[in-house]
């Protein structure tokens, strides 16, 4: 007889698109760094909805303002003023450099309202003509067709020309490689702090910094894509804190809310005036359920305890990581900060993602022969220990 697992995926694969490279998993419930599926499997959980669920699965506070907003209202409009969606902005403007902030529903949108405002700030202040916007190789910044042509990586883009004109890409950490890209039709240079897709790519020391005064010497604006670094991952509330620089836009996503489908550009007031009515928007953007589970996600993770776990058990992750590294020849580099995390293989990491899920762990493998572990940044040492016991298990099976 099939199993449910079995059966929900025959159903799916008859009336659900094939744009996904699906594993064998159908989740049921979940449960802080937990997953259960439909026939009663457990998984330990290294993916976190790929870096979303920052707080777990169903965290309590999360959970609860969720279920009380339904019972109040689940979504009006943009047309009138959302009490919760202005809480949920005052938090991150009180937290970070911003002043304003528009609401979306995902990062690859929240980013195509950066490159809007960048474009008509730009418009408004210089003229037409000076609109081009520089990122950087192997990083990524969405799928809609603005974003997968900011994201420098052609495989993202195969198929999909002609592409929207005014991007050029600059190798990622080196200030000399942006210098010499810079022309007089650029109005934006637009970074992650740290690489995801690409591969959990980390800036040399000082890189952002000297960024930010090549920003400030040329009048662009730098725009930083915290959709995965942002809401605690790297142990500060965002990334590029770690770097004592300021960005002119921000934007957010992934575990903005704990779960629920969120994102976010924030923004110095000096922009302000470029984002006026008709310039963009959003139906759902910023509903009263989503900036809900958004506000009660902030506030918990500006708990000193909560950010401070995210430090010490990526320490604790890494500092177990490379003792794998000195056990495995084919291990070539750990690399991370907090609790994004990568240790790159000299062999392909797939087939190990698919074994590990067979023994109960759910792990990811970006870049080829790159294994990224973001688990929520709510894990104990005792989960820790034992991803790094079935992962040994595996690594030691592969012959080279």
């Amino acid at each position: 007889m099939a199993t449910q697992t079995e059966n929900w995926i025959e159903r799916g694969s008859k009336v659900i698109a094939k744009n996904y490279g699906r594993y064998p998993l159908v989740p049921k419930y979940g449960n802080g760094c937990w997953i259960t599926d439909v026939d009663g499997k457990q998984y330990l959980d290294f993916v976190a909805g790929i870096a979303v669920n920052n707080l777990g699965h169903c965290h309590p506070a999360v959970m609860v303002a969720i279920k009380e907003q339904v019972g109040d209202l689940i979504h009006c409009s943009n047309l009138y003023h959302i009490p919760q969606q202005i809480e949920l902005a005052e938090l991150l403007c009180a937290n970070s450099f911003a002043d304003r902030a528009f609401f979306c529903n995902s990062g690859a949108e929240a980013n195509e309202a950066a490159i809007k405002l960048a474009r008509k700030y730009s418009y408004d202040t210089y003229g037409e003509g000076r609109s081009h916007i520089i990122t950087t190789h192997s990083s990524f910044h969405g799928r809609t067709l603005a974003t997968i042509t900011a994201t420098g990586q052609e495989k993202m883009q195969k198929g999909f020309a002609p592409l929207i004109p005014g991007f050029s890409y600059a190798t990622y950490g080196d200030v000399d490689a942006l210098r010499a890209a810079i022309a007089d039709q650029t109005c934006a240079i637009m970074l992650e702090p740290i690489q995801g897709e690409g591969g959990v790519n980390l800036p040399p020391a000082g890189y952002f910094k000297a960024v930010r005064e090549l920003c400030d010497e040329k009048n662009l604006l730098l725009i930083l894509d915290e959709v995965q670094t942002g809401m605690g991952r790297t142990g500060k509330l965002f990334a590029h804190q770690h770097e004592g620089i300021e960005p002119d836009i921000m934007t957010l996503a992934k575990a903005l809310a704990g779960g629920p489908p969120i994102g976010a550009m924030v923004f110095r007031e000096k922009f302000v005036d470029s984002f006026g009515p008709g310039t963009h928007g959003s139906t759902f953007g910023g509903n009263p359920l989503m900036a809900a589970a958004g506000v009660a996600t902030v506030k918990t993770l500006l708990k000193p305890e909560v950010l401070s776990n995210c430090v010490k058990m990526g320490d604790y992750l890494v500092q177990k990581l490379e003792a794998l590294k000195s056990k495995y020849s084919f291990i070539v580099e750990v690399r991370g900060r907090g609790l994004m995390v990568a240790m790159e293989l000299s062999v392909e990491g797939g087939e190990l993602v698919k074994q590990a899920q067979e023994k109960g762990l759910l792990l990811n493998c970006t870049a080829g022969k790159t294994l990224r572990f973001v688990p929520p940044i709510i894990v104990k040492a005792e989960e820790i220990d034992k991803m790094i016991e079935i992962l040994d298990s595996l690594l030691a099976e592969i012959k080279i």
